[in-house]
């Protein structure tokens, strides 16, 4: 078996260990300082990334630092493409100060589950895009509103969840139910194998559903994240699996 695994994972959101994450997947996807950072926190994330070798993104959110983002905001559709925008253009042109290219966007938080039903924050996302970079990947699940408005005008990558449970429709079991984070790195593990080896994902009904991904995301913010990357990437090793 000779099979490649990308892994991506939210960092610049002043958790404490993006140098000990960023070694161990293939992209980031940094805070633009809406939800978490700031300019000086985005720059020495940059630096990690090109360090690491880790393909560099923009993770927007609703301008919502209380709440780490993960809030739904009453906003219009100008005030989100123009706080959306701003984001995205930060990080961009912090990138290419330090000799880097921005390679995709990552919606954060409430935003990226809005933007996978409602298709008016989809379009305000991908307005943001066009407004600084058509070209950027989008990441996103597959058969949400946004994959299905990039048609053929966007570039879209698909993502599945190392440390999250899925519903049976697919969708992330909510973070206000104490079983949606999966922390144990032997747990986790055995998530990802699943969905790497048999393209499927075992629902929290214990439920086998087909599951379509380019990349893998494990959350800077989950607890043991520096744990699970390591672990994974030993078992995936071992098992004669690219990574990186």
């Amino acid at each position: 078996m000779n099979k490649k695994v990308l892994l991506n994972s939210d960092v610049g959101e002043e958790i404490g260990f993006d140098d000990q994450i960023l070694p161990y997947v293939s992209w980031c996807n940094i805070a633009c300082g809406a939800h978490a950072g700031n300019e000086d926190v985005i720059k020495k994330t940059i630096d990690l990334a090109l360090l690491n070798m880790a393909e560099i993104g923009a993770h927007p959110s609703y301008p919502d630092r209380e709440n780490f983002g993960r809030k739904v905001m009453n906003i219009s559709f100008n005030e989100l493409v123009a706080t959306l925008t701003n984001q995205i253009f930060k990080v961009k042109t912090l990138t290419e100060s330090a000799g880097g290219v921005l390679h995709h966007v990552k919606p954060h938080g409430a935003l990226y589950n809005e933007a996978m039903k409602n298709e008016e924050v989809a379009r305000a996302i991908l307005n943001a895009v066009k407004n600084v970079d058509a070209s950027l990947y989008i990441i996103t699940q597959k058969e949400s509103m946004i994959s299905y408005l990039c048609d053929d005008h966007f570039r879209v990558r698909h993502e599945a969840f190392a440390d999250r449970n899925y519903n049976e429709d697919l969708s992330l079991v909510s973070r206000l139910e104490k079983n949606a984070v999966l922390s144990d790195p032997e747990k986790v593990f055995n998530h990802v194998y699943t969905m790497v080896s048999d393209q499927k994902v075992k629902t929290i009904k214990g439920e086998e559903r087909s599951i379509f991904f380019d990349t893998i995301c494990v959350h800077g913010d989950t607890p043991k994240s520096v744990q699970i990357l390591e672990y994974m990437h030993k078992r995936f090793l071992d098992l004669n699996f690219i990574l990186k």
